[in-house]
């Protein structure tokens, strides 16, 4: 755990998120700032900084935690397909540097171009989306 980490404090318990599936060595929840709705953020619970660091026990429960929710957006939100993203640099658009896996769910009518801006996003709108896929 890394001390001014906010990923590391949402692992913790104190920073508050929207979170909707965990498994032993990762979590899953929503970003703040969507790129589409849905967007998840998936990440070990131990810190690393991105891929190149990330112990491969954790990397491979990141992934499988990934997948499974890749299936539950598009079910569940009626997503056209989906988008796993990780950004390993700020050159790459990183800017919390704990590794992360982008889970975006895409829409036909989408506007989504990357490189993304985020945006903060409806915080009541998040959680309502996060019920929808718990």
């Amino acid at each position: 755990m890394s001390e001014n980490c906010l990923f590391c404090g949402i692992v913790a318990g104190t920073i508050p998120s929207q979170q909707v599936a965990s498994n032993d060595r990762a979590i899953a929840f929503m970003d703040i700032s969507p790129a589409t709705r849905g967007h998840l953020l998936v990440i070990p619970r131990a810190h690393s900084t991105d891929l190149r660091e990330c112990a491969p026990e954790d990397l491979t429960a990141a992934t499988l935690l990934a997948q499974s929710l890749i299936s539950r957006v598009i079910e569940r939100l009626d997503a056209d397909g989906a988008n796993l993203l990780s950004c390993i640099g700020a050159d790459a658009w990183q800017s919390v540097f704990h590794t992360h896996l982008h889970v975006i769910p895409r829409y036909k009518d989408d506007p989504l171009e990357l490189p993304w801006h985020p945006t903060p996003g409806d915080l009541d709108a998040i959680a309502s989306t996060a019920a929808e896929l718990r």
